[in-house]
């Protein structure tokens, strides 16, 4: 693991404080994935390269983004991450929505403990109201389901200006002019860094697409 720490802080690059608390949190991984189901031990092994960095990688095709969603974050991926290095960056907010309990238990105490922006949400993205957070810069969600079922559960966020960013597999690519056709938006697809068989799917509506 010590290596594969390495390899992903060589890809993400952040400073000691940020990556304390990222230790921390896979720290609290290790110590609650059997009792909470989060992950199992071939995924924890590469947990850095497959998760960490995985994850901080979507940062970079929304850069200026600060108030974020996360649809489906499971055991924090990517929502958990995003929030502990967006955690020095004054306005930032990230919304985890897990609809299974014992695993919002597990991101409840990260946050607490590590001091991290996420505000967790206890429910089905289809029973959460739109309302409750009309203002996000972006969305995003990380093997919940199919790329379009992913736009229409995030639509009401999209068509309203946030950014979406999806990691999705090779079969995303098929879907992509079919969505980019039929919508106000402009999809764009570019090459997962940490997984050469996948893709990151950005969706922008297309006037500010524009700008």
């Amino acid at each position: 693991m010590k290596d594969d720490r390495a390899a992903a802080l060589a890809i993400i690059g952040v400073n000691k404080r940020i990556e304390d608390r990222l230790a921390m949190y896979v720290g609290h991984l290790q110590r609650w994935r059997n009792v909470t189901n989060l992950m199992s031990e071939d995924a924890f092994s590469q947990v850095w390269t497959r998760h960490i960095a995985d994850s901080a990688q979507l940062l970079w095709y929304a850069p200026t983004a600060r108030r974020w969603i996360d649809v489906g974050s499971g055991a924090g991926f990517p929502g958990m991450v995003i929030a502990i290095l967006l955690s020095e960056t004054p306005g930032a907010e990230v919304h985890c929505i897990e609809s299974n309990y014992r695993k919002c238990a597990f991101l409840q105490f990260v946050a607490r403990e590590i001091v991290a922006p996420a505000v967790i949400h206890a429910e089905r993205i289809e029973l959460l109201d739109p309302s409750e957070l009309p203002s996000l810069d972006a969305v995003t969600s990380r093997a919940l389901a199919p790329l379009p079922r992913l736009v229409n559960y995030t639509y009401p966020w999209l068509s309203n200006g946030a950014t979406g960013i999806f990691p999705c597999g090779r079969s995303a690519v098929m879907h992509i002019d079919g969505l980019a056709a039929a919508s106000e938006f402009e999809v764009e697809s570019f090459q997962n860094r940490l997984a050469l068989d996948a893709q990151i799917v950005r969706v922008r509506r297309r006037e500010l697409r524009q700008k």
